[in-house]
């Protein structure tokens, strides 16, 4: 039975809210133009190529549904399971139901900790216990391991090889029709970067995530690639889990933010005066209280309130996803101050521009010319400032996990594997790949993300671009 948590609905109106967007921007060519300059960037569209990668995953986890209960003695199948799974649960199976004992070292047959064991002659020994779905399929690990990884490894590969070689086939040849040429003129403009979008920078990145994830996907059919942890779960299904938390948080929040941040900048830097002093003196007092307590008192607030009802929730997936959706809430409100700064002081520069005046002579209301001349005039620093912050609220969402005001316990993220991971890091022998696994994946989403923003800033930004067209005027006349 399909079911739709309230951040899935945030996530599907986000997605359509861009594709409106894109609509919009392709009727105007000023925007247009800007958007051109951003897939002109390789290292931008390198990170777009990677971020797509995230956003397909966490898609993926956003399809809920309840699984039907299974016949029991005879009985015919009735009702649904209380457990909510996804799409993407669905897809790593394999991964979600091979849970071990406890630990196991990334690509291990046996456990990483000795356990007493009786022997058939009576007597005990200590030995590393083989893993039940780990290298399950070898008859002998010692003898068998290196060549079976080494065969899936090459089998991962040579499927990669073939993804890529038809991704790009398919690409060459569009462009080859669209730009009326031949096949080998059209893989040379690409190659060469002739283009105007960056279809080299795209490919290659397909490549490399293809070459990585190819051997992964393979290894993982008969191995825990990247380890387990403390109850046996597979560390790269964690991982894959918490990429969807990560966008949620880093996404919907942004959205809670926007409305404050824009409003009340427009609107202190227009009006001034009495209303200027009331909404600097409300993000002045917000920045001088510790956002940190600030956050830990809404979050455990709302978690009574949550605690005090639980007929409001059916699942405790809804009640995991209602605390998301209250930290997503309660970050934005704490962090739209920044912006909204910025917003002031742009709006207090532009008011004073002739076509501001002009429409204030013409008897223009306030409402209408900070809708129609200031709003459109700083919305590339509201497009930079919502691209940029968003690895940074990424990055709060691991460090409150950390502390354990963040997520629910229950919901899989990079904050709570890394909370887990500092007492693992007291073991002795050292478990190491549940940490270096979340930061591997948080750290490539939060490069690309900053990635992309420095592409889209330097398209955006009016200084820059301003720059641009005078070096390229100074060259043409030169």
């Amino acid at each position: 039975m399909p079911i739709i948590l309230w951040t899935d609905a945030l996530v599907f109106l986000l997605i359509a809210c861009g594709i409106g967007s894109g609509f919009y921007i392709g009727r105007r060519e000023y925007l247009l133009a800007s958007w051109r300059r951003v897939g002109e960037s390789r290292a931008g569209m390198a990170a777009l190529t990677v971020l797509a990668a995230f956003i397909v995953l966490g898609l993926l986890d956003s399809l809920h549904y309840r699984p039907r209960l299974e016949a029991v003695a005879g009985q015919p199948a009735n009702g649904y399971s209380s457990e909510v799974r996804s799409a993407l649960d669905a897809l790593l199976l394999p991964l979600r139901s091979g849970t071990e004992k406890t630990y196991s070292a990334p690509l291990a047959t046996h456990l990483y900790a000795r356990e007493t064991v009786e022997l058939p002659d009576g007597t005990q020994a200590r030995v590393f216990p083989r893993l039940r779905h780990g290298g399950a399929h070898l008859q002998d690990p010692v003898e068998e391991w290196a060549r079976d990884v080494s065969w899936r490894v090459a089998r991962g590969l040579a499927f990669a090889v073939l993804a890529g070689l038809t991704i790009a086939a398919i690409a060459v040849q569009a462009a080859a029709l669209r730009w009326g040429v031949g096949w080998p003129a059209a893989w040379r403009r690409i190659r060469r970067g002739e283009t105007q979008f960056a279809w080299n920078a795209v490919l290659a990145t397909l490549a490399v995530l293809l070459l990585l994830g190819g051997p992964v996907a393979a290894l993982a059919g008969g191995y825990h690639v990247f380890g387990t942890d403390k109850v046996g779960q597979d560390v790269l299904y964690l991982t894959l889990k918490s990429i969807r938390t990560g966008l949620v948080i880093g996404t919907i929040t942004t959205l809670a933010m926007l409305p404050f941040a824009v409003a009340l900048g427009i609107v202190a830097g227009y009006l001034g005066g009495w209303v200027d002093d009331v909404i600097q003196y409300l993000y002045t007092t917000l920045n001088s209280i510790p956002g940190v307590l600030l956050i830990a008192a809404s979050v455990l607030m709302m978690q009574v309130v949550i605690d005090t009802h639980p007929d409001w929730f059916a699942t405790s997936a809804q009640r995991a996803d209602a605390r998301l959706l209250a930290l997503c809430f309660i970050l934005g409100v704490t962090s739209w101050t920044g912006l909204c700064r910025l917003l002031r002081a742009e709006t207090l520069k532009l008011r004073e521009l002739d076509y501001v005046q002009a429409a204030q002579a013409f008897g223009a209301s306030a409402a209408g010319i900070m809708g129609r001349h200031i709003l459109p005039n700083v919305m590339h620093i509201v497009l930079i400032a919502v691209v940029m912050d968003f690895s940074g609220l990424v990055l709060a969402e691991a460090v409150l996990s950390y502390i354990g005001i963040g997520v629910d316990p229950s919901t899989i993220s990079f904050g709570t594997m890394i909370n887990t991971a500092r007492l693992e890091l007291a073991r002795e022998p050292v478990v190491w790949w549940s940490l270096v696994a979340a930061f591997a994946f948080m750290f490539v989403l939060v490069l690309a993300a900053n990635l992309f923003s420095d592409a889209v800033r330097d398209a955006f930004d009016p200084r820059i671009a301003g720059r641009r067209i005078a070096a390229t005027a100074q060259g043409q006349t030169a």
